[in-house]
């Protein structure tokens, strides 16, 4: 008699695969393959390059037809291409069924016309055990649009081998959204993603929408839920013509904020807004609100097609460091791109960091700083640290090439047998510094960072250089989809300004 024994995985592979099929393919999005890549990617090509400063770790996106939201929903996707993920959390609120708690697919994979995607059942079961309110309810998946629409964008941009869990809130006002919350707190992993799946304004006439969801969208960046579920209050008794809600999936909404709160996740920036009346076959007394939205962790990353593409734009960038000291010389580069080399190395051959004696005076300042790596002339890992910290800046180049070679979300951590293949590059930043008058900042020199209270937003100096911006343009992005203010504060004697410059080697 022989015994074989097996892993759990293997064991579940020859049991039947319970697999959701597409409800609305055809529908809201193509039901070809090559005419689903074929709208994504240019989606993709006619978004404009913005740059984010921080891991994106969830994402609010609209659900509507491709056509009137899919444009909108790329500004958040575009962040996320090429990067390699383990789970995609999809979250939202059920359009079809009532049901209390949390529910949670029990397929074993969803099917698109891009191919299957695995559902983790590690991470669901978890989730299930961690609370009572949130069960396997495989029915209310089955025909509903909100989490479906997600996936191709996420086959299109994602590395393959990504697994999903899906999940819907059943439209009951009990607290839910705070357990899912605390369970996706406590077992999510560092390479894990939440999308949550939302449009926001229902059918009140362009002008009011617009209002409305600028309301909505500031009082998401503001992470604060009791606001949030106070301004629906109050929008909901204002007497908005045909106005129904302010958020369709608003529970997954007030679960990543809650999310947010408990992971220490530090930064929500608005990446675009817009609604059903901006396309040509909208209609403007009638509207629907689409809104994109990226949580960021504390580490600082900058997300750029311009550095995926690995362009010179760095390279040939000779902008002056704002410091009292000047330029860091020839030697002293060299001082930091040893530190930076040494580090990676003795981190990814032995996870210990080495210790240096730096007595140079310069290189002892307080500066913000990125480290880039860069294998085969293509991005391997850049993450960054833009506003100075107590460390010197020798200190702060050698924690983020820790991070650049071990933690920047879209990339495997670096490896030995690539060590020799590696290429560095170190961005030294200057210290940011009060300017009171916005016609004084110089596109393409000048970063900027502006806020009002706990609304902020940063655009690096390359941004303007990448994206053909006016000032007036670069400013006005910067309040609205950075900071999540009007786009015409940097006009107001409120809004604080400041300004950083970059000196660029390797």
């Amino acid at each position: 008699m022989f015994l074989t024994a097996c892993s759990s995985e293997q064991a579940n592979n020859d049991m039947p695969k319970k697999i959701r099929q597409p409800a609305v393919a055809g529908q809201f999005y193509p039901s070809k393959p090559g005419a689903i890549s074929e709208k994504i990617e240019k989606f993709l090509n006619q978004a404009p390059e913005q740059s984010v400063i921080g891991q994106i770790k969830a994402i609010i996106v609209p659900h509507a037809g491709y056509d009137y939201s899919g444009t909108v929903a790329t500004y958040a996707f575009k962040q996320l291409q090429g990067r390699k993920i383990n789970t995609v959390v999809i979250v939202s609120n059920s359009h079809k069924a009532y049901f209390d708690g949390v529910a949670i697919d029990d397929n074993n994979f969803w099917q698109t016309a891009l191919g299957q995607v695995a559902v983790d059942k590690v991470l669901a079961d978890k989730l299930v055990k961690a609370d009572q309110a949130i069960k396997y309810n495989g029915e209310v998946h089955q025909v509903d649009h909100n989490l479906e629409v997600q996936l191709p964008f996420l086959q299109t941009v994602l590395e393959p081998g990504f697994k999903i869990v899906p999940i819907e809130f059943g439209n009951k006002d009990d607290g839910s959204y705070k357990k899912l919350a605390k369970a996706l707190k406590d077992n999510l992993g560092e390479d894990d993603l939440v999308v949550i799946s939302t449009d926001m304004s229902h059918y009140p006439k362009f002008e009011d929408a617009n209002k409305i969801d600028q309301g909505t969208l500031e009082k998401i960046k503001s992470g604060d839920v009791v606001e949030l579920e106070k301004y629906a209050t109050e929008v909901e008794n204002a007497g908005y013509a045909n106005e129904q809600t302010v958020l369709c999936g608003i529970d997954a909404v007030k679960t990543v904020m809650e999310l947010s709160k408990l992971a220490g996740w530090d930064q929500i920036e608005i990446l675009k807004y817009a609604n059903s009346g901006d396309v040509l076959i909208g209609d403007k007394s009638q509207v629907v609100g689409y809104g994109a939205v990226a949580f960021l962790s504390k580490k600082l990353e900058v997300r750029s097609k311009k550095e995926n593409a690995n362009t010179n734009t760095n390279e040939n960038a000779t902008l002056t460091a704002a410091t009292a000291t000047g330029e860091l010389n020839n030697e002293e580069q060299k001082i930091l791109l040893k530190i930076a080399k040494e580090t990676v190395e003795s981190f990814v051959k032995t996870g210990r960091v080495p210790e240096f004696s730096v007595s140079d005076e310069r290189l002892n300042q307080k500066h913000g700083a990125f480290v880039t790596l860069n294998k085969n002339s293509q991005l391997r890992g850049c993450i960054g640290q833009i506003v100075p910290s107590s460390d010197p800046l020798w200190q702060v180049v050698r924690e983020m090439a820790v991070a650049a070679c071990s933690e920047d979300g879209r990339f495997e951590p670096v490896s030995k047998d690539e060590l020799n293949k590696l290429e560095y590059e170190i961005s030294v930043l200057s210290k940011p510094e009060t300017i009171s008058d916005w016609r004084k900042i110089e596109l393409g020199k000048h970063g900027v960072i502006l806020g009002q209270g706990r609304n902020r937003g940063v655009f690096l100096p390359q941004v303007a250089t990448e994206t053909g911006w006016t000032l007036e343009e670069f400013l006005s992005q910067l309040c609205w989809q950075k900071a999540g203010l009007p786009p015409d504060c940097y006009k107001d004697k409120d809004t604080e300004m400041e300004v950083f410059t970059a000196q660029v080697f390797k």
